[in-house]
């Protein structure tokens, strides 16, 4: 049976199948070679250690293989870790992939019916066509179902993109409405074509990462050729109107120093990076609270994309101290060191 690297307890014998998602060979005091990696399946990862016999398995595998391996869990310093004895490559048809790659936990087809809904009730015949011209292409549309919007900080599995752009579409529909002047079929378009650029930027094959576009360009240059290219299946696409959707995708991240080559001009372009914004901080709040390796506290690690560690509010709550009526006071722990049992023979009260 598959054990899952959020399942793993301390003292717990481990026999089981991961992806390697980091490796490094490190090298001891002694000179030695000893493996540091990062373990991983669809419910998260663990940090692991192999010191003996690394020189016989080291060039045996490398980043993005599955591996079997056997050993031991344990707590280091407040976080789960593998301490690895045995390790050995996996063939990939030993291997079912569901339990490595995260998927959504929403349908794909339904989702993308949902979306389909929201340009359903577009009205701007132009942009209404351009969203078509891209839905009319079964490998775009396969890609776009399939994609992660992001390698680790939101959405980050199978059909993560498709996820996100649903739920910033709702967001759309609703400020639209609240705002006076929003364009909805504007905005609705920015929120469908901004991260378009991510079905070519981002590879999930084995693991999430970045193809060399992706690395070389970026997904908001991607997605403005993109633009650019389906706008030439439109007839009688406002050159103009061209210039807004492609100044949406252009702005979202919001600042230059976040990789936009522009700034927002636009009523539509703000609200698109504000809602972006939310969507993926939401998601990313709720991910590192649920997945956070810290073993014991209330508070996560610290966050690099958030500048702050989060409060486990849950936790928080459960574990609160009870509060104090005035009654009977608590007794006083015992401390267990010989020096202190005299102490508190002395001190404490019997009994």
């Amino acid at each position: 049976m598959k054990q899952f690297a959020s399942q793993l307890e301390a003292n717990q014998t481990v026999q089981s199948t991961f992806l390697v998602l980091q490796k490094e060979i490190r090298q001891k005091k002694t000179g030695e070679p000893y493996l540091s990696l990062t373990l991983g399946d669809k419910s998260g990862e663990v940090d692991a250690k192999m010191w003996d016999h690394v020189a016989e398995v080291m060039d045996t595998f490398d980043r993005h293989d599955f591996v079997k391996v056997r050993g031991l869990a344990a707590v280091y310093q407040n976080r789960m870790q593998l301490t690895v004895h045995k390790l050995q490559r996996a063939d990939d048809r030993e291997v079912d992939k569901a339990d490595f790659f995260p998927v959504s936990a929403r349908d794909r087809g339904e989702m993308f019916a949902e979306l389909r809904q929201h340009v359903d009730r577009m009205t701007d015949p132009h942009l209404k066509a351009l969203i078509e011209a891209f839905f009319r292409d079964p490998v775009l549309v396969e890609k776009f179902q399939t994609a992660p919007a992001a390698k680790t900080i939101h959405h980050a599995w199978i059909g993560g993109l498709l996820e996100h752009v649903l739920s910033l579409a709702t967001l759309a529909e609703f400020t639209a409405r609240h705002y006076p002047g929003v364009n909805a079929d504007l905005l609705l378009t920015g929120v469908i074509l901004h991260d378009i650029g991510k079905i070519e930027e981002l590879t999930y094959d084995r693991g999430f990462g970045y193809s060399d576009e992706g690395q070389l360009v970026g997904h908001i240059l991607i997605g403005l050729r993109m633009i650019e290219a389906k706008v030439r299946e439109v007839p009688g696409f406002p050159p103009r109107l061209k210039w807004l959707v492609e100044h949406l995708v252009a702005s979202h991240h919001g600042e230059l120093a976040f990789g936009s080559p522009k700034t927002p001009a636009t009523l539509e372009a703000m609200l698109l990076h504000h809602l972006d914004n939310l969507d993926s901080k939401v998601e990313t709040v709720r991910q590192v609270v649920g997945r956070d390796p810290l073993v014991e506290g209330n508070w996560t690690a610290y966050v690099p994309s958030l500048e702050r560690t989060l409060l486990k509010q849950d936790r928080y709550l459960q574990t609160a101290p009870p509060r104090t009526t005035g009654a009977a006071k608590p007794e006083p722990a015992r401390p267990s060191t010989d020096f202190a049992s005299k102490l508190a023979g002395a001190l404490l009260p019997k009994g």
